[in-house]
């Protein structure tokens, strides 16, 4: 009777421990929240492994918070030399072998990490959100959380989150069956309290290379000019830009629109076709990347997008001519 009574008092002890350590996990929604808050806020210096395919790179980010914006610079530590500079909402991407410079407007929140929205509840209608455990990641421990899509228009994601700061130490992009498509791994990751202004500033200056300043043109005008619409959107995208642009090599004006659920993204290009189109009508995939162009009425129209093949194809087919 003894033995049968430690025993139902041994089941009710561990009953009562799961569920306390189970009321004091994290909810992982607000687990999300608090990263996108600390990957904005806070300074950081760190270096990470970015794999694609079967490409793997290894790079490192300087990230600084100011008062009017967010400062940062990446550079590449294998392969071919490469930085990117983002002052605020310019971005400079420097190429010292071809010894030039590209120029552009930074749409993204920032060059690493998920870019998720706050408040992540913002996109729940079209995600899953689950905690899925605990690691260890760069020396740190992390909680694990996993970002389902309720369709076949999104992938899913997996987020591994430190417990202290609150910042992303990896994530990996995922497609329907699970299978990593892409994946950003810290191995190296330190919060300071400052950042110095020099470690923001590019190793090369670029006075004699060539700069290429892909920035739209409000002044830039066509004569019968056409106007686009997209017809046909998966459910929860809606249009959050859209411009003028002059193309790179041509400098010939391009409608860009950009399309999101306030996590994939989706460009959309339309771009005449006497005027030297950028690639080829077609379906093209580089890791969790997806292009795919079509003809419409003597132009080209391609989207391109971190979204599955079924997103980039229905949204291209259904852009549509109104005058």
């Amino acid at each position: 009777m003894k033995l049968r009574f430690h025993f139902v008092f041994a089941l009710f002890f561990l009953a009562n421990i799961s569920s306390y350590a189970e009321s004091n996990m994290p909810d992982p929604q607000v687990l999300i929240d608090e990263m996108s808050k600390a990957s904005r806020n806070l300074n950081y210096d760190g270096v990470f492994i970015y794999r694609l395919d079967k490409q793997m790179d290894t790079m490192r980010i300087i990230h600084k918070s100011g008062g009017d914006g967010i400062y940062e610079r990446l550079i590449s530590l294998t392969g071919n030399a490469r930085e990117v500079i983002r002052d605020k909402d310019q971005v400079k991407c420097f190429f010292p072998e071809d010894k030039k410079v590209i120029v552009e407007k930074s749409r993204l929140g920032k060059l690493v990490s998920a870019y998720l929205p706050n408040p992540i509840n913002s996109i729940s209608d079209f995600y899953n959100f689950e905690l899925a455990g605990e690691d260890r990641v760069a020396g740190m421990d992390a909680w694990i959380v996993n970002i389902r899509p309720n369709d076949k228009y999104r992938y899913g994601y997996q987020l591994w989150i430190e417990k202290k700061s609150r910042l992303m130490l990896k994530s990996e992009l995922k497609n329907q069956l699970g299978v990593t498509l892409e994946q950003i791994m810290f191995t190296q990751l330190n919060v300071l309290e400052n950042i110095d202004d020099s470690l923001l500033q590019p190793s090369v200056s670029g006075k004699d290379f060539t700069w290429y300043k892909n920035v739209n043109n409000d002044k830039m005008k066509i004569e019968n000019e056409i106007k686009w619409q997209i017809t046909s959107l998966p459910v929860g995208f809606s249009m959050s830009e859209q411009e003028k642009e002059a193309m790179i090599t041509s400098q010939m004006p391009v409608d860009h629109f950009v399309y999101t659920d306030g996590l994939a993204m989706v460009s959309i290009y339309v771009e005449k076709l006497n005027q030297q189109p950028s690639s080829k009508a077609g379906l093209y995939s580089f890791g969790g990347v997806n292009t795919y162009s079509t003809h419409v009425e003597g132009y080209q129209v391609t989207a391109v997008g971190e979204v599955p093949k079924a997103t980039v194809q229905l949204i291209a087919n259904s852009v549509k001519s109104f005058h």
